[in-house]
């Protein structure tokens, strides 16, 4: 089924964004600032709650096949890979369903939604990808086996698809660290867990969904015409420095 939260004209001057995910956290804030820029947003999510007033939500899940038929524009200039999880146990428990789990949501996922719109992309005005990774890829964390696993993954995939894509298709991933969302909410569930998380940053607090959403508007702006294939830590200083 086909949600318009507003009447969106597909032939619209104004340039067209899908976000996957875009009802909630970080992903909410993005189709927030992208549309002060303008944009169309076109929001790819299981449920309509949360979906900013003036987007366009589509009804499906990436782990199925229920929105490849769904009616989208001809042409996107920038598609946002939003879904992830946070999945943090030592490696003694975590089973192979574990890493499989967490593979399909971040990697697979973002697979099918690329392969489905690479043809829209190539008729975008410099059209613009952005993934998602995670500090701990490169920091090394304990008990985020899993995750890091599958998020590794997503940064060899932003690579190699900005060297494949270019110089039609920007493609590049922020990796936060922890952010105040729905996703993070049994890690910051009462004071002393938040403090905690604070004060491990040398910012000294955990990052705010317009924190992330602000790199994102750059990265798929023509500001940042001349970057791509990078994997931008907006983590609170955590990734490189010690205070």
């Amino acid at each position: 089924m086909y949600y318009l939260q507003n009447q969106t004209n597909f032939m619209s001057t104004h340039k067209n964004a899908l976000i996957v995910g875009g009802n909630s956290g970080i992903g909410q804030s993005i189709a927030i600032q992208l549309m002060e820029d303008g944009y169309n947003v076109h929001c790819l999510c299981r449920k309509a709650e949360g979906i900013p007033q003036g987007a366009t939500h589509v009804a499906g899940d990436v782990l199925s096949e229920d929105w490849t038929s769904q009616s989208f524009p001809d042409s996107l200039d920038a598609l946002v890979y939003c879904p992830g999880s946070i999945n943090l146990k030592p490696f003694r428990s975590l089973k192979p369903a574990d890493f499989q789990n967490d593979f399909d949501i971040n990697v697979m996922g973002a697979v099918k939604v690329l392969h489905h719109f690479q043809k829209a992309l190539k008729k975008g005005t410099h059209p613009s990808v952005l993934l998602f990774s995670t500090v701990a890829v490169q920091q090394g964390m304990p008990f985020h086996a899993s995750i890091s696993s599958a998020k590794g993954a997503v940064e060899g995939l932003v690579r190699t698809l900005a060297a494949e894509w270019s110089p039609k298709i920007r493609v590049n991933a922020i990796a936060p660290s922890l952010v105040d969302t729905p996703l993070a909410g049994q890690l910051l569930s009462n004071d002393s867990k938040r403090e905690n998380a604070d004060q491990r940053h040398p910012l000294k607090r955990v990052g705010q969904p317009d924190d992330i959403a602000a790199a994102a508007r750059f990265l798929l702006s023509e500001n940042a015409s001349w970057v791509s294939g990078q994997i931008i830590g907006v983590d609170g200083g955590l990734s490189s420095l010690r205070v």
